[in-house]
């Protein structure tokens, strides 16, 4: 069953509602910022008003590049209220892929910290429907990045506050308002998930709290807004510019909850359990290994003693804990519950992992979630039969400005369901349960960034020495996965992996980059002429477990 609300609304709305319930509750706290949910609501409505006499129109994208910090959620809920999109940048990105994104996305107005402002001044004169432009101040005094602002024309992010309404004096929205948000395609490239504001609410927001109904109006949700005495706080350590970071913290704001944003440049294991001690957390958010493995670490460090008595839970989304670490978990902290969720850009929250059993993970399924053969019909529980996720219901409209890819993942069944089908093949045990084996499309997830084998293939291609190459994933510690490349070398040149890591740097953001090399005299080829990664995935795993003997 699908639940619909019964009046216009978008998720600022819904927001609203809990600012009316709990105004004077804490909201968020980063870093050193702390606001109530009546203060978040003023300086997004702030922003809103900024945006709106900027010429901002309902439907506009505005992209926001920066780290972690207030001013993202601020401007993520300014954007919703102001009725425009939200197009997550990755700070990560270097100025090709970052004119890529302002490009495809048509963003007509940018959000950014002052350190990427050379970058801006780059790419900006390509992208011909930017034109607004508003600079976080980041602490950067170098006089390169003062005159990139100053030939941008950017606003100062406070001053634009400042020069601004308070007031909540909105004309009606609608739930028809898009949520969008970028993710990797199979091309390489990023794709935009096109999503009604109220499919994600209730596809991978909560619908109003997990374990409940799903709310029938917005104003039902001010009942769902917990006690005083029951306020639950989250560290969320999953970056905003990421799906992850957007859905935990949403959630909590939804449930009138306090959100602990995260907001160290490099993720240190030991700094993230003195916040949960220090704001007596009762959650922590991590995303797989490449996170939880610190925590682990930090808290086995010989002589370390943490008051972590309030966590009661540590859940990872976007990346699958290992058995190794979730155990490890498990035994460090006895009191806490340690858990993964399942979902995707195109899926929202899929499922709860039960084990790890059998080589993979295991997984309850929501209702809307199943397993399709080729045909479109569920597979046959405790079959063994191979088939792909599927989610109907809630689910997007598709992909911003790709209809090939929409086609091929947006899948009507033979009764007139609609399905998305991300690609992930999985098979259905005889209980229900669901056993994930993997994306097809050799996807690789190191540290919950996705990386596509496709897009540094053709970095890497366009290297003087290099003749051809092939990327894969390979188990990583910590990581989940890194990137590997197989190359082969023209004329027998010398290549190193510094010296191809050298050439990436300013064509791939460095997760993107490879972490080892294997040279070879030949790449195998499909009848099809395809490289042959199966091939290409024993030969660099091989080579691990070599040098791991």
């Amino acid at each position: 069953m699908f639940y619909f609300l019964r009046m216009p609304f978008n998720l600022a709305d819904l927001f609203e509602v809990v600012v009316d319930t709990c105004p004077d509750r804490l909201a968020l706290v980063a870093g050193d910022q702390r606001l109530t949910y009546r203060e978040l609501d003023e300086r997004a409505n702030r922003l809103a008003h900024h945006l709106c006499e900027a010429g901002i129109a309902p439907g506009d994208p505005v992209a926001v590049l920066s780290w972690n910090r207030a001013e993202w959620v601020e401007a993520e809920l300014g954007i919703y209220k102001a009725r425009a999109s939200v197009i997550n940048v990755n700070y990560r990105y270097v100025a090709d892929e970052l004119r890529y994104m302002l490009q495809n996305s048509d963003t007509r107005a940018l959000i950014f910290e002052r350190a990427f402002a050379p970058m801006v001044a780059t790419v900006a004169p390509d992208s011909v429907d930017l034109h607004h432009l508003v600079v976080l101040d980041d602490g950067s005094t170098d006089e390169e990045s003062a005159k990139a602002v100053a030939d941008l024309g950017a606003v100062e992010y406070e001053a634009a506050l400042a020069g601004a309404s308070p007031a909540r004096d909105f004309a009606p929205r609608s739930p028809d308002d898009l949520y969008i948000l970028y993710t990797g395609g199979t091309t390489g490239m990023p794709k935009g998930v096109l999503w009604r504001q109220e499919d994600i609410f209730f596809a991978a927001l909560g619908g109003g709290g997990f374990g409940q109904p799903p709310i029938t109006t917005p104003e039902e949700l001010g009942s769902r807004v917990v006690a005083d005495d029951a306020v639950s706080v989250q560290i969320v350590n999953a970056p905003m510019m990421h799906g992850g970071g957007q859905w935990a913290s949403f959630i909590n704001f939804f449930s009138g909850n306090t959100v602990v944003l995260n907001c160290d440049r490099h993720y240190d294991g030991e700094r993230v359990l003195r916040l949960a001690e220090r704001e007596r957390a009762n959650s922590i958010m991590v995303v797989g290994d490449a996170m939880a493995r610190p925590l682990a670490d930090a808290l086995a460090a010989p002589g370390a003693a943490y008051d972590l008595s309030s966590v009661a839970i540590i859940g990872s989304g976007g990346a699958i804990l290992s058995s190794t670490v979730r155990e490890e978990l498990t035994r460090l902290l006895p009191t806490a519950l340690v858990m993964d969720s399942f979902g995707a850009s195109e899926t929202g929250h899929a499922g709860t992992v039960l084990d790890l059993e059998r080589g993979g993970p295991k997984f309850t399924m929501n209702p809307t979630t199943s397993v399709l053969d080729d045909n479109g019909r569920p597979v046959e529980p405790g079959s063994g039969q191979v088939g792909r996720l599927a989610r109907r219901g809630h689910i997007p409209l598709g992909y911003y400005k790709d209809v090939e890819k929409t086609a091929a993942t947006f899948l009507v069944d033979p009764d007139g369901e609609r399905w998305v089908i991300p690609g992930d093949a999985a098979t259905v045990d005889a209980d229900g349960t669901l056993h994930l084996l993997g994306r097809g499309s050799g996807c690789i997830n190191t540290g919950g960034e996705k990386v596509y084998p496709e897009e540094v293939e053709a970095v890497l291609k366009a290297h003087p020495d290099v003749f051809d190459a092939v990327v894969v994933g390979v188990a990583d510690e910590r990581f989940q996965e890194r990137v590997a490349a197989i190359v082969t070398t023209r004329d027998g040149a010398d290549v190193t992996l510094e010296s191809l890591q050298d050439f990436c740097a300013d064509r791939l953001a460095r997760y993107k980059q490879p972490r080892e090399l294997h040279l070879t005299d030949e790449i195998p080829r499909t009848p099809v002429g395809k490289p042959d990664y199966r091939w290409a995935k024993r030969l660099a795993s091989q080579a691990a477990n070599e040098r791991n003997e």
